[in-house]
């Protein structure tokens, strides 16, 4: 059994990370010890592991519970995964859409400003819209 900052070293998530997943029903609560420090094993560090690989890939937190509990049942169910990920991968495009015209907004705003103007063009712009 492993106490929870050698939890977070071994699985890659932070300590208040660990006690939020914890408070919000993400994971279950560890066992305690008699300090009633928790204690974690190694199937712990295991599914923080995998909560970690989901969210570096970006999914909401409501998803990779239910991830979780579908890689923790009896039965894989590999058909409601593949749609939580296209639905996640249809997300991510709309998100990347949404930035391609911020960056083409911004490129144009900025490609109005002249170093030796007195007053911005973009900061009017900014006034005006």
């Amino acid at each position: 059994m492993f106490a929870i900052g050698e939890a977070s070293r071994q699985s890659g998530v932070g300590i208040e990370t660990i006690r939020y997943y914890e408070r919000e029903g993400i994971v279950p609560k560890p066992e305690r010890a008699s300090n009633n420090r928790r204690m974690y094993f190694t199937r712990d560090i295991g599914r923080l592991r995998f909560l970690k690989k989901c969210r570096d890939l970006g999914f909401p937190l409501a998803d990779v519970k239910t991830l979780l509990d579908l890689s923790e049942g009896d039965v894989e169910d590999c058909q409601s995964v593949k749609q939580l990920a296209e639905l996640h991968v249809f997300n991510v495009r709309a998100k990347i859409d949404e930035l391609r015209r911020l960056e083409a907004a911004l490129v144009e705003l900025t490609a109005n400003c002249d170093s030796g103007n007195v007053s911005c063009p973009m900061l009017s712009k900014l006034r005006t819209e």
